[in-house]
């Protein structure tokens, strides 16, 4: 029962969207329709005009079972090995996205640590963490991957991974410096009249009070990651990758390779988001926490 209680709400928004988008497609792809009728001198019926715009090569808007079924050839027809295969993109693309969000965690871990431990830290770093938030990532791509190249990095995974890590370190840095500083003034100097240190607080307080909050980050801070990841694809005109095959459909005028693509990554990133979640659940387990 309360399993149906849960999935009851998701079939009916996904139900409702289907609806919609079959909806969108009839009406965007219907111009096509009418207009190779006015050619052709004929007057099409309803049930001709949605049957042409359920099968149109190259449509403005794919319906679903279309992109379900592109979805089909280029994953499971096609050979993983084979560049058409949306398999082989995908690992491409999940390649940058761990290598982005190693580096984020890196990155927004070490900074929470000297925003918390350092006033000159917490007054000079969190603001331009903040600040470096709002430049728009379409923007800065471009100079990662010149500074880059510059610098003799020699492979585009060097700047996709860092435009992954940009994106992936803020959702880190600020749960870590909420989870850091959430020991209240009662725990800290309990800890120091047994005569512990800075660094024995910070280990055996702070670090395990920040869990929760270090747990809670990975969620969005791997979703950052993986956009990161597909932007830098975009950005750095890659030939490999979901963001690659995105940009090819984009630009060669095939929707259906587009649209099979922008799906794939979305199935990668699910299957990402519930992976951490699964790990978040197997070390609150190993460290004596409760599954939540």
């Amino acid at each position: 029962m309360t399993f149906r209680r849960s999935i009851l709400p998701i079939l009916t928004v996904v139900v409702a969207l289907v609806v919609i988008w079959y909806g969108a497609a009839i009406k965007m792809n219907s111009t096509w329709t009418f207009d190779q009728a006015a050619r052709a001198g004929t007057s099409p019926s309803l049930s001709e005009v949605i049957g042409d715009t359920m099968q149109q090569s190259r449509p403005l808007l794919p319906v679903p079972h279309q992109v379900v079924s592109e979805l089909w050839k280029t994953t499971v027809e096609k050979k993983i090995t084979s560049k058409r295969s949306l398999v082989y993109q995908g690992f491409i693309t999940l390649k940058t996205t761990l290598w982005g969000f190693a580096l984020g965690i890196v990155i927004g871990v070490g900074l929470a640590a000297i925003i918390v431990l350092s006033r000159i830290g917490r007054l000079s770093l969190m603001p331009w963490a903040i600040i470096s938030q709002t430049i728009p990532i379409v923007a800065l791509a471009p100079i990662i991957v010149i500074l880059s190249n510059a610098a003799g990095a020699g492979t585009l995974l060097v700047p996709k991974a860092i435009i992954a890590a940009y994106l992936s370190f803020f959702p880190v840095m600020v749960s870590m410096v909420k989870g850091l500083s959430s020991p209240d003034h009662m725990q800290l100097d309990l800890l120091r009249t047994y005569g512990a240190g800075p660094r024995a607080v910070f280990w055996k307080l702070r670090v395990p009070a920040s869990m929760p909050y270090f747990f809670a980050s990975l969620k969005v801070s791997v979703a950052a990651a993986f956009v990161g990841a597909v932007v830098g694809e975009l950005s750095t005109s890659a030939i490999a990758g979901l963001g690659a095959r995105m940009l090819i459909g984009s630009q060669f005028g095939e929707p259906m390779i587009m649209w099979a693509a922008l799906f794939a990554a979305a199935i990668l990133a699910g299957l990402l988001i519930v992976t951490i979640g699964g790990l978040e659940q197997i070390l609150r387990r190993a460290m004596g926490g409760r599954p939540v």
